[in-house]
C-alpha cells in the first residue's frame, strides 16, 4: 500500500548545550526513558480503521509521532517508521453494510482521505504503510509460529471454531497497562472484546483468527477459511518490518489496553523478546465533554476544517499547543488563536532582519528532545517573534534560520 508524498525536511545547523538523545515517557516503566540512542531508530504506530474521516484525535496522535520522527532525524538517526491500516475489521464491515457501499471501496475512500489530511498537515509518511488485507499471509505465518507454544487454540464451537491466543499466559502480561484482572476484563468488554465467549481458556484471551461467517470476507489458510483478529495484525506487521525490541510502539492512550498489551504478549511468545523498548501514548482529544469517537459521532474532522478555509499549518499549531500526553478539549477558539499566532510568526519571519535565532533554535531542540514539549517550543518562538518586532535588529540570517528550524523540527512551513 502506498502512503502519501514525501515531505522535504531541511537540515538545521547544530546547537550547543542541547540533549544528544530523545527522552519520552514510557507507559510501561512510568518514567522518561531515552529512545534510540544509537544510529538507527525503529517505530511502529497503530494506524486507522478506515470507515470514517480523520478526526482531530487521530491527527493529534500522528502529529505526536511525526515530532518523534523529526527529532530523530535532527539527531542524525536513520528512521524506520511503520504504520498499519486495518482495512478489514468489524467496524468497517458494519459501516459498509449500513451505507450499502462495498467494504473495499469504503476502505480505499477513507484511506485516501487520511492520506490527503496527513499530506496537508505535513506529516512525514511512514516508510512502510501496510494494510491488513495485504498482510494476511504474515498473520497466518505468525499464528503458525505460535502454535508450538501451546498458547494458540480453537474454541469448542462446531459452527465457529475460532482461534484464540492464551494472552494471560504470556511472560510479563499486564506490565504495560498496570491494570488488575477485573479492570482488564471490564475494559476488554467495553472496547469490543469478548470476555464472555464460551470455550475460552480465560476471559482475556484474544481472537487471532476468526472463522468465516456468511457475507463476510475470508481467506483460505491452514487454520481454515477466515480473517485475522485485530491485535495479531499489528504484531505480525511490526515484527516483519521492524523486527523485535524496536524503539517505540506508539498510539493513542486508548490503545494501551487491550491492544498494545495483547500485541506485546503475542510478540514475546513469538520472538522471545519484547515487542518494543518503549510504549509511548498520546492523550485523548475531547469534544463536548467526551473523547472524540467515531462510535459516538462527536467529531471535528481535519477535512471539514480544511474545507471551511482553515490553514493546515494553523490546525497543526493548534494541536501542537497541547502536550502530547495530556487529555484536552477541542474548541473553535484554539484554531482562532493558532491562526493569529501563525500570522504573527509569518509577519516576523518574512521581515528582512530579526533577533539572532541560534538561542531560540537551541530552546526548540531542548523542549522537543525532552518529552516532546511542543508547547514550550511554541512559546520560545513567540518570545523571538515579540522581541524581533519590538526592537531594531540587523541579523539578516535569523529569519531564514528560524523558518528552516520551524519547518524541520515542528513541521510548520512559513
Amino acid at each position: 500500500m502506498y502512503a502519501w508524498p514525501p515531505v522535504d525536511v531541511p537540515t538545521v545547523a547544530p546547537s550547543a548545550d542541547v540533549p544528544e538523545t530523545l527522552s519520552v515517557f514510557d507507559t510501561a516503566r512510568r518514567e522518561l526513558v531515552e529512545v534510540a540512542p544509537g544510529n538507527d531508530a525503529r517505530m511502529y504506530v497503530c494506524g486507522i480503521t478506515p470507515y470514517d474521516a480523520t478526526h482531530l484525535g487521530h491527527a493529534n496522535t500522528y502529529l505526536t509521532f511525526d515530532l518523534v520522527n523529526r527529532v530523530w532525524r535532527d539527531l542524525g538517526r536513520s528512521v524506520n517508521y511503520t504504520q498499519n491500516v486495518t482495512d478489514v475489521d468489524d467496524p468497517l464491515l458494519e459501516r459498509a453494510a449500513q451505507t450499502g457501499q462495498e467494504w473495499e471501496e469504503l476502505a480505499e475512500d477513507q484511506t485516501e482521505l487520511f492520506r490527503s489530511d496527513m499530506r496537508d498537515l505535513r506529516v512525514i509518511p511512514p516508510d512502510h504503510f501496510v494494510g491488513a488485507v495485504e498482510s494476511i499471509a504474515l498473520v497466518i505465518e505468525l499464528i503458525e509460529e505460535l502454535l508450538p507454544s501451546g498458547l494458540v487454540y480453537q474454541v469448542d464451537d462446531p459452527e465457529h471454531p475460532d482461534w484464540y491466543f492464551n494472552t494471560v499466559a504470556a511472560p510479563g502480561y499486564g506490565t504495560l497497562s498496570h491494570l488488575d484482572e477485573a479492570e482488564m476484563i471490564a475494559q476488554f468488554r467495553d472496547k469490543g472484546g469478548d470476555p464472555d465467549r464460551a470455550g475460552k481458556r480465560h476471559p482475556l484471551d484474544c481472537l487471532v483468527w476468526r472463522f468465516a461467517r456468511p457475507e463476510e470476507p475470508s481467506w483460505t489458510s491452514s487454520l481454515g477459511a477466515g480473517r485475522p483478529g485485530w491485535h495479531i495484525e499489528c504484531t505480525a506487521i511490526a515484527l516483519r518490518y521492524l523486527g523485535s525490541a524496536f524503539d517505540i510502539q506508539g498510539g493513542g492512550s486508548d490503545l494501551i489496553f487491550p491492544h498494545h498489551e495483547m500485541c506485546a504478549a503475542e510478540a514475546i511468545v513469538a520472538s522471545g523478546q519484547p515487542l518494543a523498548e518503549a510504549y509511548v501514548h498520546s492523550g485523548m482529544v475531547g469534544l463536548h465533554g467526551e473523547k472524540m469517537s467515531k462510535s459516538k459521532g462527536n467529531l471535528e474532522l481535519v477535512s471539514r476544517l480544511r474545507h471551511a478555509g482553515a490553514d493546515p499549518m494553523a490546525i497543526r499549531l493548534a494541536l501542537l499547543d497541547n502536550h502530547y500526553r495530556d487529555d484536552w478539549e477541542w474548541t473553535p477558539d484554539l484554531l482562532e488563536r493558532a491562526t493569529h499566532r501563525l500570522a504573527a510568526w509569518r509577519g516576523a519571519l518574512n521581515n528582512p532582519t530579526g533577533l539572532p535565532a541560534a538561542g531560540t533554535i537551541a530552546e526548540l531542540r531542548r523542549a522537543l528532545r525532552t518529552d516532546l514539549d511542543a508547547p514550550a517550543a511554541l512559546r520560545a518562538v513567540d518570545t523571538w517573534v515579540a522581541g524581533s518586532l519590538a526592537v531594531d535588529s540587523d541579523d539578516t540570517d535569523a529569519p531564514v534560520e528560524l523558518a528552516v528550524a520551524l519547518d524541520a523540527l515542528l513541521g510548520i512551513r512559513i
